[in-house]
């Protein structure tokens, strides 16, 4: 089975990625921490050939193609909200051969090479994989190219504690069936952040690049706008 892991991320430019998170941290710092996100993500996706990057904004894939350089395929996002995003990615791979597709947000620094690992040896047996968030999301999901839908991705009101919750129903009424992963954390907000950090501190699993910005953080009070 022919499978892609498709990475959804931003381009890394001050002011633009983790917005909310730019309000308890200093705006270069969290640029420095999305950037190691990246990295990390990408370095733990290793074992799976086929790695697709979905930008955005598509008028700066070459400052994308300087940071991360030309082993990876290249292509913008395409849709009006997330949804119709993620089911165009889909389509486009699935029309490309590909037999699976794991497509996965740039956000979620615990999501490594095992878990990746773990979802796409799923898809040898059931139709779909899905990681759930903390917050009522999902950071992952994967599909087989019978089990797509574009339905999966409509009616969803995105970025609220809902989304996983309706994905699924969608899934068992359309006879999807599906495996779920760990429940992992989006670091989006300064809470988020701290609650990374302790874990981290306590011997949680990271990406190298992470842990070492999150070392840096350490005793760095100028690294928060306030309190922290």
């Amino acid at each position: 089975m022919r499978t892609a892991a498709a990475v959804f991320l931003r381009v890394p430019e001050k002011g633009t990625v983790k917005t909310r998170l730019s309000e308890g941290l200093d705006e270069t710092y969290v640029l420095t921490l999305y950037r190691g996100f990246v990295g990390d993500l990408l370095e733990g996706l290793h074992r799976v050939p086929d790695k697709v990057l979905f930008y955005w904004p598509p008028e700066k894939r070459s400052r994308l193609e300087n940071w991360l350089g030309k082993g990876f395929l290249f292509a913008p996002q395409r849709g009006d909200d997330l949804g119709e995003k993620m089911a165009n990615a889909f389509e486009e791979l699935f029309e490309k051969g590909f037999d699976a597709v794991l497509l996965m947000g740039s956000d979620i620094p615990e999501l490594d090479s095992r878990i990746v690992s773990a979802a796409a040896e799923l898809l040898e047996s059931v139709d779909a994989v899905i990681g759930p968030a903390s917050d009522g999301g999902f950071y992952l999901m994967g599909l087989r190219r019978h089990a797509f839908s574009r339905e999966i991705f409509q009616q969803i009101p995105w970025s609220t504690g809902e989304v996983l919750t309706r994905t699924l129903k969608t899934m068992e009424v359309l006879s999807v069936v599906y495996r779920q992963l760990p429940v992992l954390d989006d670091i989006d907000t300064p809470e988020d952040f701290s609650r990374l950090k302790k874990r981290v501190e306590q011997g949680g699993n990271i990406g190298r690049r992470t842990r070492k910005n999150i070392e840096t953080h350490a005793g760095n009070t100028a690294l928060w706008l306030s309190g922290g």
